[in-house]
């Protein structure tokens, strides 16, 4: 007589979310939200030490503020989002995906953008150079973020939960 053992994992997920738009300032409150503040902050001070300067129009300035622009304005809207929980009535779109994406993209254009205004002897181009270097630095935070989010299954807004359970069967059979 011999015997063996079948093991079988069954792996349950139920997503808990309130599929309507409202207001909830709760978001700034949170650590995501208090880095994408800040970076919408650092994108738009860089932003205005390039445009308040005389060389504003040479190709340093401008790709530093099409960088800080872009980043400002996906910031910004995704703070709306958050704000007005519409993440979690769409929350089938991979939202935080999208933002590990575009933070670590960012973080990658922001060093770049950085350094090109930095090389400059333009005064106003090295300040925001430096404010642009503090934005690569909260685009990589919001980016190893949405990392940790990703890799636990979260989703954006509402809750999920994974239930894992495990079950053993012996099974014996009879050999002639």
């Amino acid at each position: 007589m011999s015997e063996f053992t079948q093991t079988a994992t069954v792996t349950q997920q139920q997503t808990v979310v309130q599929p309507y738009i409202r207001y909830d300032p709760e978001y700034v409150r949170t650590i995501p939200g208090i880095v994408k503040i800040v970076c919408i902050v650092l994108n738009l001070i860089g932003f205005i030490c390039i445009e308040f300067s005389y060389f504003s129009y040479r190709p340093q300035g401008s790709f530093f503020n099409t960088v800080a622009m872009l980043g400002f304005w996906f910031s910004g809207i995704m703070l709306v989002f958050y704000l007005f929980h519409v993440c979690e009535k769409f929350h089938k779109i991979p939202w935080l995906k999208i933002e590990l994406y575009f933070c670590a993209g960012w973080a990658a254009l922001y060093m770049i953008a950085a350094s090109v205004a930095a090389s400059t002897s333009i005064e106003a181009f090295q300040a925001a150079a430096f404010f642009g270097y503090c934005a690569m630095i909260g685009y990589g935070v919001d980016a190893f973020l949405k990392f940790k989010s990703v890799r636990a299954g979260e989703i954006a807004q509402g809750s999920r939960t994974v239930h894992v359970q495990q079950q053993q069967q012996t099974v014996s059979t009879l050999t002639a």
